[in-house]
Parts: structure tokens; C-alpha cells; sequence
């Protein structure tokens, strides 16, 4: 009853590539006629979150339901960017239903969840829950996982690397604030690796309460995902970070580049050139748009490892540049040049 009248919103956070634009997508083309906001925090130069998703083509979802917030880590930018956004938002005349915050795979959600505590808007708007998205196979395959000694032990193992564990704690950061766990691409596992991996997750999470969902491509309706009722930014002793003592995170082990490509003819070979990028330079994400001659729609190229979906997502429009362009999302130390020269190798 507390939270009677107050707009609620819904924080979805989780590694690049976890699976959070689908899921957006997916929430939208099922709203039923509910009012969404959508403020997405893209990591990178080019917001190709945002022209993903207003390029899906979903009824109802106006180009102005879509904000991105691209100075910066969100958590980093509260009073700056995000609660003007948010102000603006509640602010309309007709204000939205919901409204869901996409992050980077680098913010923290504690300090966005406190936020909303802030005097401006914390009468009129409510967390309603936040939402973790895991990559089911990374899981499996030892990414980010909670055993510190082994994620230890491969960093030391690596002179490349310095040997903290930043990946490591940011994931750490995103399950102890979740209210919901969504482990995603477990068609990629086996039973006996879903069980496995559910019960890594289960052994870290600080919350009995926290539900974990299995899920692939995302798919997880609404009436799960929405109406949670948390009231998170009531409730934050409940979610302990690494950085309640004060200090501030740094995202300084992470480095991200625009390349601009001509049109590109056959996106396949293309793919197989970016596959072998992220093996030669250990790239976390590639993704962007291509310009394919003769065909009239865009495509989209969206990279996690070595894992590639391509689409084509919407019509170009009259005027439009016709571009290509990728994000390359990586640890610090990307040797861009090697990098571009390798992506655009005849």
C-alpha cells in the first residue's frame, strides 16, 4: 500500500550480452496496450540498443518511449543524466505505466536503486524490481563465476592481465541486488549443467527470497518480469555491495571503440572475420549495423564471444545514411588498430 499511486520501475541489468535487449523486445511486443518507457545506459559510442529496439517495428513503442543515456556508466551519472530523465518522463502528460532502465553490463545497481530515494522523485516512483540476466553457457564455461580462487588462478596464470577480479565483482554486485534472477540460454545446456549452474547461482545469492527463472532467447512474460512489487530503494541494507564503504568503482579494465566500415556485401564472410578477431584479441562483444548493397533493409550483427546473430531488423529510410558500423567491447588494452585493420580485411 505504500507504494500506491507511484509509477513503478523495473532495473535490468546483467553482462553484455546476457540476453537484455531481447528480453526489452520481447516485454514490448507483449505490453498489451501498457505504457513503457524504456532509458537505456549503452556502453560505447554508437547506441545500437536503442536502434535495435526502435527498430523492431512494435506497435505502440513511440520514438520518444526510448531514452539513451550515453555520457557514461548510469551509476556514475545519477544527478547529471538519469534523474532529469527520469524527471521528464513523469513529467508528461501522460506519464508512462512502467518504466524499465536498461544498463551496461558495467553499472552497479545499488547506487541507481538508492537514487530513487532522491526528494524529486521518490513520492512518485518505485523500484519495482530488479532484474539480473545471466548467459546460461558463459556460466558453464567458468565466465565470471563466483570461485574466486579459480578466477584467481587464471588470471595469474595470464601476464597479460593484472590479477583483481573486476568482472568478477561486478557480477557479484548484480545478483546481490537482484530481485529476480533470469538465467538465460539454457537451450545452450544440458540438464546436468543447468542444475550445476543454478545451484552456483542459488550458493551466491544473499536473499532466500530471490527467484531463479530459466529462460532461452529470453522469453519470460510479462506478468513474471513486471509487477514484483520489491520497493528495492526501501530496501537496501538487504542488498550489500562491495562499494558500501564509500569508494567508487572504476572502469577503468574496460575499453570501447566505434569501427565504420563500407557497405558490405556478404555479412558472412564479414562474420567469420569477427569471429576471428575475438579470438586473436579476447573482444567480450561485437555488435552494430551494416549497410548490405541491394537489399533495403539493415542489419544487425550482435557478437557475444564467439557466438553471432545477424538480422535483418527494419527498413532504411528515406535520407537515412546508409552506414556500417560496429562497437568493439573488450579489456583494457584492445589494440584497436590490429583490431580495425583485422575487421576490415579485404
Amino acid at each position: 500500500m505504500a507504494q500506491l499511486g507511484k509509477i513503478p520501475a523495473t532495473v535490468i541489468t546483467g553482462f553484455l550480452g546476457a540476453g537484455k535487449t531481447t528480453m526489452i523486445r520481447n516485454m514490448l511486443e507483449n505490453a498489451n496496450g501498457k505504457r513503457i518507457a524504456l532509458i537505456i545506459n549503452e556502453f560505447g559510442d554508437l547506441g545500437v540498443d536503442r536502434g535495435i529496439i526502435n527498430g523492431c517495428g512494435i506497435e505502440g513503442c513511440a520514438e520518444d518511449d526510448v531514452v539513451e543515456l550515453a555520457n557514461g556508466c548510469i551509476c556514475c551519472t545519477v544527478a547529471d543524466d538519469f534523474l532529469p530523465t527520469i524527471q521528464g518522463l513523469i513529467d508528461r502528460e501522460t506519464p508512462p505505466d512502467h518504466i524499465v532502465i536498461e544498463t551496461s553490463g558495467l553499472a552497479l545497481p545499488k547506487p541507481l536503486v538508492k537514487a530513487f530515494s532522491w526528494p524529486e522523485i521518490r513520492s512518485r516512483v518505485t523500484v519495482d524490481g530488479v532484474v539480473a540476466v545471466l548467459d546460461g553457457a558463459a556460466l558453464r564455461d567458468g565466465l565470471f563465476a563466483h570461485d574466486h580462487h579459480a578466477v584467481q588462478a587464471q588470471r595469474e596464470a595470464d601476464d597479460s592481465l593484472d590479477h583483481e577480479s573486476p568482472l568478477e565483482e561486478l557480477f557479484e554486485e548484480q545478483l546481490h541486488c537482484a530481485d529476480m534472477v533470469v538465467l538465460n540460454k539454457t537451450d545452450l545446456l544440458s540438464d546436468v549443467e543447468r542444475t550445476k549452474v543454478e545451484a552456483d547461482i542459488r550458493a551466491q545469492l544473499k536473499r532466500p527470497s530471490v527467484k531463479i527463472i530459466a529462460t532461452d532467447h529470453s522469453r519470460i512474460e510479462n506478468a513474471i518480469l513486471l509487477g514484483l512489487g520489491a520497493a528495492a530503494e526501501d530496501d537496501l541494507d538487504s542488498r550489500p555491495s562491495h562499494h558500501d564503504d564509500g569508494h567508487e568503482h572504476d572502469h577503468d579494465d574496460f575499453d570501447s571503440f566505434v569501427v565504420s566500415l563500407d557497405a558490405v556485401t556478404d555479412p558472412a564472410v564479414l562474420e567469420k572475420r569477427l569471429i576471428e578477431v575475438v579470438r586473436q584479441f579476447d573482444v567480450l562483444r561485437i555488435k552494430g549495423f551494416l549497410d548490405v548493397p541491394g537489399k533495403p533493409m539493415r542489419h544487425v550483427v550482435q557478437g557475444v564471444g564467439e557466438r553471432f546473430q545477424r538480422y535483418f531488423d527494419r527498413p532504411w529510410t528515406d535520407g537515412e545514411n546508409r552506414r556500417s558500423e560496429l562497437v568493439v567491447i573488450g579489456l583494457h588494452g584492445l589494440d584497436r588498430a590490429a583490431i580495425e585493420t583485422a575487421i576490415k580485411a579485404a
